[in-house]
């Protein structure tokens, strides 16, 4: 019997919600080891509704759930129902939904809240000592609820390849310590069971994304 891992989505497209490559490739990685995807969203409205073309917002109002709920092909729960005794794992894929659905970190960095729901499921998979995936923008969730904890959001200093590098430097302000890594590689916090990479913080080729998102899932299914 294969690993059961929970993938927490916040939406549908970059702006608005998860990444949709990066949420792609989570459950690609997770099919070929041999693990069961098990899909979870919050069932919330999202903080706003991006016009992915015009990458403004709209007037229009969408639910996380119903939205995530087109990534997972139908198969999804409500976050609220998730049950951390039947899982071995959690993965967290990327996208701004993160950061303004499951958190506040958009509009207010290192101050923000993360959603309680949210924050709960990490507390239990990190009490039960069950693995974590986060990619992307997902690390900073870790670095707001677990301080000290070990995390990579790709690369701490800013340039055209790491355009999102600030991330790290506001993470190490919350008492985390950040780890370089390129895109392709992760980073593995072995006492916090936490497995980072930084997927689209790096301005990368999207096979290397999807490269290192594999690597991310084979390590947390590895310690799972």
């Amino acid at each position: 019997m294969g690993k059961r891992v929970a993938v927490v989505l916040a939406g549908c497209g970059v702006y608005d919600g998860s990444e949709i490559h990066e949420s792609s490739a989570v459950l690609v990685h997770l099919s070929r080891e041999g693990a069961q995807a098990e899909v979870y969203a919050p069932d919330v409205d999202q903080m706003h509704v991006v016009d992915h073309v015009k990458g403004q917002p709209t007037q229009e109002k969408r639910n996380v759930l119903v939205e995530s709920a087109r990534i997972a092909r139908g198969n999804i729960k409500d976050l609220a129902k998730l049950d951390v005794k039947g899982l071995d794992a959690l993965i967290i894929p990327g996208g701004f939904g993160v950061a303004k659905n499951l958190s506040t970190w958009a509009t207010q960095g290192k101050n923000c809240i993360v959603s309680k729901e949210v924050e709960d499921v990490l507390k239990a998979f990190h009490a039960a000592k069950k693995p974590i995936g986060l990619c992307c923008i997902s690390p900073v969730l870790a670095a707001k609820i677990f301080p000290g904890c070990e995390l990579t959001v790709g690369h701490d200093t800013e340039c055209e390849k790491w355009p999102y590098a600030k991330t790290a430097e506001t993470m190490k302000e919350l008492g985390c310590k950040h780890v370089n890594k390129h895109v392709t590689e992760v980073h593995v916090d072995v006492k916090n069971k936490l497995v980072t990479t930084s997927a689209f913080m790096c301005n990368a080729p999207i096979h290397e994304i999807f490269d290192g998102i594999g690597k991310m899932v084979k390590e947390v299914v590895r310690l799972a």
